[in-house]
């Protein structure tokens, strides 16, 4: 049985990893900003009979991250998977976005998971063994218009993944990265209002608007064809149980074509790909419009 630590767990995968973990026979803490959202969870694992430890965990604060940890550790004996789920997402042109809505997409997308597990790190080693998965996603390989600071914290968490991997290799500790495609989670929520096509705080004058609407407009259109959580949590259990070769981790057959279509390709190629498959050809090309 092995403990397992995931944050951002009140919805999305870290409900369903938490879930998948609790079903394998794992002792699981699921943490989350906010219990108060524990409610979904609660009763999911109440339904089904299993056991979750729910904690109070803002990946934002850094400062809790020593005493939550200590505290699992002195409970449990050790923590022999961090699972860095939380996120979060901020639609809309790079020049358009606030400086707080910048400074918090890195703060909980790279700084959080990479603190957090600064703190674990300790622990790993002193028994010799261990597991951190990051949730990562397309966007930390694929960067595309309207998400250039999503894609900015997800490129910078996969970078420094692979990086950390070769240091601590040495006390058998793995890590891996998971990159997944759109799933029903509620990470778009606050860029999706329904009364609105752009947020409602988004510039009403921005010279980006016609490029963001389409944006939200295509995203929106696809969110009824969203991919099940828990393909995500099974796929966790899957890693926390291998043996380490594999660094990056596709959850789906969209993420799989995608990591193959770019692998090895010239930046031009790239940016006609990656332009194609997110039908901005029109933008980069002056025109009003996607049928202009």
């Amino acid at each position: 049985m092995a403990t397992v630590l995931i944050t951002g767990c009140s919805s999305g995968f870290g409900l369903a990893s938490a879930l998948a973990f609790a079903r394998n026979g794992d002792r699981v803490y699921a943490s989350m900003r906010d219990t108060v959202k524990a409610g979904p969870l609660q009763r999911a694992a109440e339904q089904e009979g299993l056991k979750i430890n729910i904690l109070t965990l803002d990946v934002t604060q850094p400062a809790t991250f020593k005493g939550v940890v200590k505290e699992i550790v002195e409970e449990a004996g050790r923590i022999d998977v961090l699972v860095n789920n939380a996120g979060i997402l901020r639609v809309g042109a790079f020049e358009d976005l606030t400086e707080r809505a910048i400074r918090d997409v890195m703060e909980t997308n790279f700084f959080g998971p990479m603190l957090l597990t600064r703190q674990v790190l300790p622990y790993m080693r002193e028994q010799n063994g261990g597991y951190i998965i990051m949730i990562s996603s397309l966007s930390g390989v694929a960067g595309l218009s309207g998400d250039v600071i999503y894609t900015g914290s997800k490129f910078a968490l996969e970078g420094a993944t692979e990086a950390l991997r070769h240091e601590v290799d040495r006390w058998d500790i793995k890590v891996a990265l998971v990159q997944a495609a759109l799933y029903e989670t509620n990470i778009f929520a606050p860029n999706l209002p329904a009364e609105s096509i752009l947020p409602a705080d988004y510039p009403a004058e921005s010279p980006y608007k016609t490029l963001v609407e389409t944006k939200l407009e295509g995203l929106r259109s696809k969110i009824p064809d969203a991919l099940d959580p828990a393909i995500v949590g099974d796929l966790l259990v899957k890693i926390a149980g291998s043996d380490g070769s594999q660094l990056r981790w596709p959850a789906d057959e969209l993420s799989e074509m995608v990591l193959g279509a770019l692998s090895g390709k010239s930046d031009k190629d790239r940016d006609n790909f990656l332009r194609g498959a997110a039908g901005t050809d029109w933008w980069s090309e002056g025109k009003n419009g996607p049928d202009d």
